[in-house]
């Protein structure tokens, strides 16, 4: 029996899959930095040379996964080098940041040997968890980045994508389908609202979070209607936007 927390890693593996045979759909190898202090800044730096690794191991492509995941290590020892033993505030109290630093560093080089062995469904699965640490790292600490809303409105879509069906099926589906959804508009909305201004000028970012925002109120105007095709249509529909703001902005 498959655990949530597999059944979400699936889905990733899936989500990444769509995203990444799109022709054109450039990926976003640095993250411009939107933070107020040195920490997140380098945390944040670091974090779109780990999507770039994670991406590339789930092209089947070894040599890529390779560069990808050399170039993720170099940028995290960066971080841990320079804050690992006196990080400044606010994560000067964080009595566990230095452990979770070399945690992440752990997984990278876990991630490496399994690319090394051409393991590259493994290392997927194996950066995945860098992922959950570093947002561990931020909330500890009170800190909240663009990336955690991106993540956020995620969260929620793979509940509404993977058990849709199921509550659909069930009494009083299409309400409780209804119900997930509109914490999933609720959600998109933020992702437009709690962008940084940086982010809020540049058109392909705006066009990007419109499409996003587009796709949940085409489903709820598809459960307005009580009919299970076109729910069932517009939540197919769902994770192409998403991918393709992710991959540039998450």
């Amino acid at each position: 029996m498959k655990t949530s927390q597999s059944l979400g890693n699936m889905f990733l593996v899936r989500l990444f899959a769509v995203a990444l045979a799109m022709p054109g759909l450039a990926i976003l190898v640095s993250n411009k930095a939107f933070a107020a202090d040195p920490v997140t800044n380098a945390m944040q730096a670091a974090y779109g040379p780990y999507r770039a690794a994670l991406f590339k191991t789930n092209q089947n492509s070894q040599s890529e996964s390779q560069a990808a995941i050399e170039q993720a290590r170099q940028s995290w020892s960066v971080v841990a080098t320079k804050f690992g033993s006196a990080p400044p505030a606010p994560y000067d109290q964080d009595k566990a940041f230095a452990a979770s630093l070399a945690e992440v560093s752990k997984i990278y080089d876990k991630a490496a040997g399994e690319i090394g062995k051409n393991e590259l469904s493994d290392a997927h699965e194996t950066l995945e968890h860098a992922r959950d640490i570093m947002a561990e790292i931020r909330r500890r600490n009170n800190v909240i980045v663009y990336s955690d809303h991106m993540n956020a409105y995620h969260a929620q879509m793979e509940r509404v994508l993977i058990d849709g069906p199921k509550t659909l099926a069930g009494s009083n589906g299409l309400l409780e389908l209804t119900a997930q959804t509109g914490a999933l508009e609720f959600l998109a909305a933020r992702l437009g609202g709690e962008a940084p201004a940086a982010l809020r000028e540049q058109d392909e970012f705006k066009t990007m979070v419109a499409a996003v925002q587009k796709s949940v109120a085409d489903l709820k105007a598809a459960l307005f209607t009580r009919d299970e095709a076109k729910v069932k249509d517009a939540l197919a529909k769902l994770k192409v936007p998403y991918s393709k703001m992710f991959i540039k902005f998450g």
